[in-house]
């Protein structure tokens, strides 16, 4: 990966991957939007990639939309209603796209404020460490816009409906165990933490076999919105599959000698 505002790097079945505008708290700019897809295409087709992290570089996780570009109408903001409506669909949906069919786990590691398009971006993400500092906000209506990107289908299913609602239209910030409680995020830790936690978190994830990974991944994605028939169906074919794999008679015999050894 050779953008300067994607970083990729990988260490041990972990891959990192970092926004890396810390001077503009990492808001999305139209560079990012390629280098992030690709970024995501590399750590999904190495096979060496067991779990991605994603952070941002310096104090901020992510601000979502440029200011500045807003207020000049350039980059992603340029363009009369069906032109914007494209750049939408063809820009940042695209990375919404991009994860949600995403195979491998991805942790978010929050080090710092994650709003308005930021936000939607960790609520892509599996699971989500915050730093108890971090804040965190659907702060669209604050700007005069709405979320653009997936944020009202994202929010709604992590939050449930009605905070949702109270949510995107105060615009409100929020941090700590409120964060916590209402589930934005599934721990919080001090600031210079994030980052240990979530490789932690990555490397329990990553002694499982891959192959169940991805496929319970799949099945909890894919599943979510179906009827239980549906659903059952979809997951005794993801079952068939697993059990064919290497990983899985593997696993199977390693848990068989632990009974064994503890006799």
């Amino acid at each position: 990966m050779t953008s300067p505002e994607i970083l990729l790097t990988q260490d041990d079945g972990v891959a990192t991957l970092t926004l890396n505008r810390p001077d503009a708290r990492n808001a999305w700019s139209e560079a990012m939007i390629p280098a992030m897809i690709q970024a995501l295409d590399e750590a999904e087709a190495d096979p060496q990639v067991r779990v991605v992290i994603l952070t941002g570089a310096g104090k901020s996780f992510c601000a979502g939309g440029d200011l500045r570009a807003m207020r000049e109408r350039s980059g992603m903001f340029e363009g009369d209603t069906v032109g914007l409506r494209q750049q939408y669909m063809r820009g940042l949906q695209q990375i919404t796209r991009r994860m949600d069919f995403f195979e491998k786990p991805i942790i978010a590691a929050i080090n710092g404020a994650a709003v308005g398009a930021g936000l939607d971006l960790a609520l892509m993400c599996d699971i989500r460490v915050a730093s108890d500092r971090a804040k965190l906000g659907s702060t669209f209506a604050a700007v005069g816009l709405i979320p653009g990107d997936g944020g009202a289908y994202l929010l709604t299913r992590t939050v449930g409906f009605a905070r949702a609602v109270e949510l995107i239209l105060t615009a409100r910030l929020v941090q700590g165990e409120e964060a916590l409680s209402l589930n934005l995020v599934h721990e919080i830790v001090p600031p210079q933490d994030v980052l240990t936690r979530a490789r932690g978190l990555a490397d329990v994830i990553k002694a499982h076999p891959a192959s169940a990974i991805k496929m319970a991944k799949a099945a909890l994605y894919r599943c979510y919105n179906q009827d239980l028939e549906t659903a059952l169906q979809l997951t005794a074919a993801f079952q068939s599959i697993t059990q064919h794999t290497d990983d899985h008679i593997e696993a199977v015999e390693r848990m068989l000698q632990k009974i064994t050894s503890r006799g």
